[in-house]
């Protein structure tokens, strides 16, 4: 079984919130969950790019999720939690306000996103997933981390040259790849 049949067939979810939003990302694609790292601010780079991390001998790029949603800063003081994730470029940390636990979530209760979400979260929402007590935004974690260096207006060659796997310590140096999942079951949402 490949990587995308994996996924999307998992039916599980790692839950995380920032604010007040409540999301979800396929429990596959998490490589880890860390308390606050320093962070190397990249100059020149927006603000939704928050820094470099150094994540055991691999240089991971951090994207301040408050800032790529346009909401306001933490309170001072507040450190986020960073969730390192696996893209098709590499492992990119996710800074969020709290982590929730895993889901098993069953695919009946996927919907499209409703189509009176303003575009830019529209973009970054995969689906809806319908809850006992919430509804939990599914975050599409390649438009998020797409959408966030186009921003920092770097292209894709710059940012595969910062490929955290290009820094491993241990030499390897491999391109594995997974496609790209489009829709967030097998109904195709």
């Amino acid at each position: 079984m490949t990587l995308q049949e994996e996924m999307s067939t998992s039916g599980r979810l790692a839950t995380f919130f920032v604010g007040d939003l409540f999301f979800g990302i396929d429990v596959l694609r998490v490589q880890e969950v860390l308390l606050y790292q320093q962070m190397t601010r990249v100059p020149g780079a927006p603000d939704v790019i928050a820094g470099l991390i150094n994540l055991r001998g691999q240089i991971v790029t951090a994207i301040d999720m408050r800032r790529r949603l346009g909401m306001p800063s933490r309170a001072d003081g507040a450190k986020p939690l960073s969730m390192v994730i696996r893209t098709l470029d590499g492992a990119v940390s996710l800074l969020v306000d709290e982590v929730g636990d895993v889901l098993d979530v069953d695919e009946r209760s996927f919907e499209k996103p409703p189509e009176n979400l303003v575009a830019e979260a529209r973009e970054l929402i995969r689906c809806v997933c319908k809850l006992d007590e919430r509804l939990m935004l599914v975050l599409d974690t390649e438009k998020t981390v797409e959408t966030a260096i186009a921003t920092a207006g770097m292209k894709s060659e710059s940012w595969r040259s910062l490929d955290s796997r290009e820094f491993a310590l241990d030499g390897n140096m491999g391109k594995e790849r997974f496609n790209r999942e489009e829709g967030c079951n097998a109904k195709g949402i």
